[in-house]
């Protein structure tokens, strides 16, 4: 089946929904019967109400992206694994540290992801404030040395 290339609201509004629920743009241009992704800037650099669309719906995907840290967070379910010996009885339980490494890399990306996507919202606060005044404090020396 042929990528669609012609431009389609009801197609521009499932993209935007799906990119709002999280999905990348790459997935879903890779899904049948959706455009490629170089069709889809294309219609973003045509189409001034799709790009709106497509804004709104990459703001909605790092409050998405917020939602799957959290539930990354709180699976513990691969935490743990239960070790065997040689006879296959059980003799007790480990820590998985590749689980736990891919969940922390899976919320890092994702909070990253959100930071560039909303960086009002999910970027670091750095405090700029300076307000460029010098405070002197005055030492009275005695003798040549500091009092």
């Amino acid at each position: 089946m042929a990528r669609p290339t012609i431009y389609s609201e009801e197609l521009a509004n499932t993209i935007c929904e799906r990119i709002a629920d999280g999905e990348s743009l790459r997935s879903i241009c890779d899904d049948e019967g959706f455009p490629s992704k170089s069709t889809v800037f294309a219609w973003l650099a045509d189409n001034e109400r799709f790009r709106t669309k497509y804004a709104h719906a990459r703001e909605a995907q790092a409050d998405a992206l917020f939602d799957e840290m959290l539930d990354i967070a709180d699976d513990g379910r691969n935490d743990w694994m239960e070790r065997k010996n040689a006879d296959g009885e059980s003799i007790g339980w480990q820590e998985n540290g590749e689980a736990l490494r891919r969940s922390d890399l899976r919320i890092k990306t994702r909070q990253w992801m959100a930071s560039k996507l909303l960086p009002k919202k999910y970027g670091e606060k750095l405090d700029l404030n300076v307000d460029g005044k010098l405070t002197l404090t005055p030492q009275i020396s005695i003798n040549g040395k500091p009092g």
